[in-house]
């Protein structure tokens, strides 16, 4: 006898569009406290985009990264960024940093004196400000073109008022992640810009399978409500978007633990937005439709009946 496991059964019947404005609530009060914070607090940009100093280190076998933070935690050049960087070597990173050439002299004796004869310092580079603008534009580029390429593909494949739910639910998922790294101070660089790029994927595949099934009950059971055939459509691919949610998270919590700090930006962005992914999907995206009047009769038909009968997922 095969085993299947099942989080839900086949028959289940949760009304989510009951509580959707309560959802689409909270997806607005996001994106305004996003706002808020980007404005009076910001990010915590890495070097990556603030520009600053960067030293790699090798360090005596054993050496434990909180013991090099607090050897340079008084440092006046600023407080520094510090990550493993393979094996006995450290990255250490003094982001913001205007610095001439003497300045940087006096940032490295400085460095090099709090940390003793024993540290081997193998490079030290200076990462102009200039650079790291171009790299937030390319990053913002990044994003846009993608929105603009997945509204693109959901019209096509749907109907213009699927396309605009889509990329409305895609954009909430960003804006909440970004005021996560916010309120959290966590360093924001370019692997947390690629984490983000990857939970906008993941978002919009969850999206798209809900708006699949979507359009199929619109088309089979054409004179039911609008709600109830979201509510429908959510029930059936609630099991796979679990298990689905549930294998990817596994993975990133191990990430979390074992990882180490050089990926840390990366793993809770993308643990993060998998959580707000599949919220936004249920709450932001399909509820959109309600308020966009999408009609089965575009859609084509399938077949027709007034009442579904109970149907496996």
């Amino acid at each position: 006898m095969a085993f299947r496991l099942r989080l839900f059964k086949d028959d289940t019947r949760i009304d989510f569009m009951s509580f959707h404005k309560t959802g689409l609530f909270l997806a607005v009060l996001v994106v305004a406290a996003t706002c808020f914070f980007m404005a009076t607090r910001g990010l915590n940009f890495g070097i990556d985009f603030t520009g600053g100093i960067l030293m790699e280190v090798r360090v005596p076998a054993g050496t434990k990264v909180e013991e090099v933070r607090a050897q340079l935690g008084n440092l006046t050049a600023g407080r520094p960024s510090i990550q493993e960087f393979g094996e006995d070597t450290l990255m250490i990173k003094i982001p913001g940093r205007e610095a001439d050439t003497e300045t940087q002299k006096q940032i490295y004796a400085e460095v090099s004196a709090a940390m003793g004869d024993k540290a081997e310092f193998r490079r030290t580079e200076y990462v102009g400000p200039q650079v790291g603008k171009e790299l937030i534009m390319t990053g913002i580029k990044a994003f846009l073109y993608s929105m603009i390429g997945i509204m693109i593909y959901i019209w096509a494949r749907y109907e213009w008022q699927f396309g605009i739910a889509g990329v409305a639910s895609l954009a909430h998922d960003v804006i909440a992640t970004i005021l996560f790294f916010i309120l959290t101070g966590i360093e924001f660089d370019l692997s947390t810009v690629a984490a983000i790029l990857l939970v906008a994927g993941y978002s919009v595949n969850d999206t798209v399978i809900v708006f699949d099934r979507i359009r199929e009950k619109m088309r089979k059971f054409r004179k039911m409500p609008l709600a109830d055939v979201i509510n429908l459509a959510i029930n059936q691919t609630m099991s796979r978007t679990l298990l689905t949610s549930s294998t990817t998270l596994v993975v990133m919590s191990v990430l979390a633990i074992f990882g180490g700090a050089a990926i840390q930006g990366f793993i809770y962005a993308m643990i993060l937005g998998i959580i707000i992914g599949t919220f936004s999907s249920i709450y932001v995206a399909a509820p959109l439709l309600l308020y966009m009047h999408v009609r089965a009769e575009t859609l084509g038909s399938d077949a027709e009946a007034e009442t579904p009968a109970v149907e496996k997922a």
